[in-house]
């Protein structure tokens, strides 16, 4: 079946098998490997991607679910050579070590920034709470979505 999908701002139309994940999609079809393959199942986030602007786990939904949707990956952050603020935070605060679920971890938190320009350690939490990371403890990770949300609020004048 034929997918029609715009992946980092480009369109994109291809031969897909019917019941291929958008996991394996991304990376296989469209070579955008910053995407991670985890668990398969949900539980680690590292496939997370945003569908039409919001965090979903790519793992868990089909290409053909998202013809005719946007996707934005990790790869697609960075604008004109410039880093994503949560690029710059993670690597900022030390947000980062294996490097695995980060780019999941970012994905989740740039939903949550476009949602919430000053979210409480609390609501940064929750919203990074389907991400695994076995190395960081997490707090680094924490700072460097405050770090991101601090550097977009005043990028904005607020």
């Amino acid at each position: 079946m034929r997918v029609n999908l715009t992946v980092n701002g480009q369109a994109r139309s291809d031969e897909v098998e019917p019941r291929l994940l958008l996991v394996h999609y991304l990376r296989d079809v469209a070579g955008l490997t910053g995407t991670h393959v985890g668990c398969e199942s949900t539980l680690c986030g590292a496939c997370t991607v945003l569908l039409d602007g919001k965090a979903v786990k790519s793992c868990t939904v089909l290409a053909a679910q998202a013809d005719g949707a946007s996707v934005t990956t990790v790869e697609g952050l960075a604008k004109d050579g410039k880093f994503h603020p949560i690029q710059d935070g993670f690597w900022e605060e030390h947000g980062l070590q294996c490097g695995y679920c980060t780019p999941g971890m970012m994905m989740a938190a740039v939903d949550l920034l476009s949602r919430t320009t000053n979210p409480s350690e609390d609501e940064i939490r929750h919203a990074l709470e389907g991400n695994l990371c076995r190395c960081t403890g997490y707090q680094h990770i924490i700072k460097a979505v405050q770090y991101a949300a601090e550097k977009m609020r005043a990028a904005a004048g607020r």
